[in-house]
């Protein structure tokens, strides 16, 4: 059938506030034109992220119940760990109250600085926190991932070439090498099983270690099955456990496919790394069988990892991102292609080339969305990634704007709705206007910055 439908069924709703295009004008600018600074009350539909926006299932609020709060030793933490094991059969597993949380620790560990970080693509965070360090985040995307308009299906994978020219030329500087799956800030394309493998080798033959940032790891094996040669007649499970097989360790935020609104956790094999980084945890987080979250949430994590690799779950979340995605393409709204698991990608410079990048068009068109439907969207782009390290700014790669969808939040008809506002916004896209920054922190600016109409 064509026609897609939610494999659940809704047994709680909550109400929606509905707001007036006036409102919304004077709720923005009193935020500064930044969507972070709303209250989300004031959102009607918020695809912000799809970070811990999740809609958890019955049988997880059930588990909630059988969440054990010992400080030390809780089944609960034995119940995560076996969970995360079945899918990704690491040695040490230690939990965090998020993911970035997990980045702080292995590169407080790891970074410092002349130390060299290759990743597909950073995300904001992992950025971030490897350049807290002094380290250098390098990313080695594809050429094919720089390239919106390419249909190749894995345009997520890291630049093979690239990468064996860093390991030969600064493989003493690199403590390890990162792969993110879906590549997010590379518009949440996925990796193939060949490249995680070829990289894999790679790494075996320099004697340095392969990380996995491996938020969307079911959605990243879902396009292996449905697009990867020889992966057609594997289960979801066991393509995951491949991936998994060539890593030496990984950093995880259980909010995307966890399937919880909180929660991650650090896994990895080396000994010496993983008792440093418990020793760090117990300063920042909490004790190593609770790591920062509640017995309740390592309960809901256990049970969101059953059923993120359940195949009825996974064709519905990626069919319904992709029908956002053809619907939007086939009104002449450019978008990354094809359509990633979690997201689509509008390219706002392509469609806003009279806004230059340094005027933020991904800025100018997630703000217009705001205010024409009470859309709040995400800025990939110059905001987020064009001030560089010597405080200096320069136009990103790319300037995007990410309309994330939260997993078993909105059904078809809110899509609908989005696609409408979209037919309405760019039909009105020359009207649009650039902003500038009045205020900026010093890092990951597009939480907070300040921006004023030009």
């Amino acid at each position: 059938m064509k026609t897609i439908i939610e494999p659940f069924r809704i047994k709680s709703v909550e109400m929606l506030r509905m707001t007036t295009r006036d409102e919304r004008e004077k709720l923005i600018r009193e935020a500064y034109y930044n969507l972070f600074y709303l209250h989300s009350d004031d959102v009607l539909i918020d695809l912000l992220t799809d970070s811990g926006t999740t809609a958890m299932s019955n049988r997880q609020w059930a588990g909630i119940m059988l969440g054990d709060e010992s400080y030390a030793g809780s089944p609960s933490y034995f119940r995560f760990k076996e969970a995360v094991r079945n899918l990704m059969p690491f040695k040490h597993i230690i939990p965090t109250h998020q993911g970035r949380a997990a980045e702080k620790i292995l590169f407080s560990i790891l970074g410092g600085k002349d130390v060299i970080v290759p990743n597909n693509t950073h995300f904001d965070t992992t950025r971030a926190n490897v350049e807290a360090t002094g380290a250098r985040a390098l990313d080695l995307i594809t050429a094919a991932g720089l390239d919106p308009a390419s249909t190749d299906p894995f345009k997520g994978n890291i630049d093979l070439e690239a990468l064996k020219d860093c390991l030969e030329k600064d493989g003493d500087k690199v403590p390890l090498v990162m792969i993110t799956i879906t590549n997010n800030s590379g518009s949440g394309q996925p990796v193939s099983m060949a490249n995680i493998r070829a990289a894999a080798k790679l790494c075996k033959a320099h004697g340095t270690p392969l990380f996995l940032d491996a938020c969307r790891f079911a959605e990243n094996a879902w396009f292996i099955k449905k697009k990867e040669e020889g992966y057609q007649n594997k289960s979801i499970l066991e393509i995951v456990r491949e991936i998994f097989s060539y890593a030496d360790g990984m950093t995880m935020s259980a909010k995307k496919d966890g399937l919880v609104n909180m929660g991650g956790w650090l896994a990895l094999n080396d000994e010496a790394w993983a008792m440093e980084a418990r020793n760090l945890l117990i300063l920042t987080e909490g004790f190593p069988t609770y790591g920062g979250l509640a017995g309740r949430d390592l309960e809901a994590i256990a049970i969101g990892l059953e059923e993120v690799v359940n195949e009825d779950y996974l064709e519905y979340r990626i069919t319904s991102t992709s029908y956002l995605g053809k619907s939007l393409t086939k009104m002449g709204v450019p978008i990354v292609q094809p359509p990633g698991g979690h997201a689509i990608y509008v390219d706002a410079r392509a469609m806003l080339p009279h806004i230059p990048p340094l005027e933020y068009p991904g800025q100018a068109l997630a703000v217009e969305l705001y205010k024409m439907g009470g859309i709040r969207a995400c800025e990939i782009g110059t905001v987020m990634f064009g001030r560089q390290t010597d405080g200096s700014e320069k136009p990103a790669a790319q300037d995007l704007v990410r309309l994330a969808i939260p997993r078993r939040v909105y059904t078809q008809s809110h899509i609908d709705y989005v696609i409408e506002c979209f037919k309405e916004v760019y039909t009105g896209r020359e009207k649009l206007k650039g902003f500038r920054i009045i205020y900026e922190p010093p890092m990951l600016r597009h939480f907070t910055a300040k921006f004023t109409l030009l």
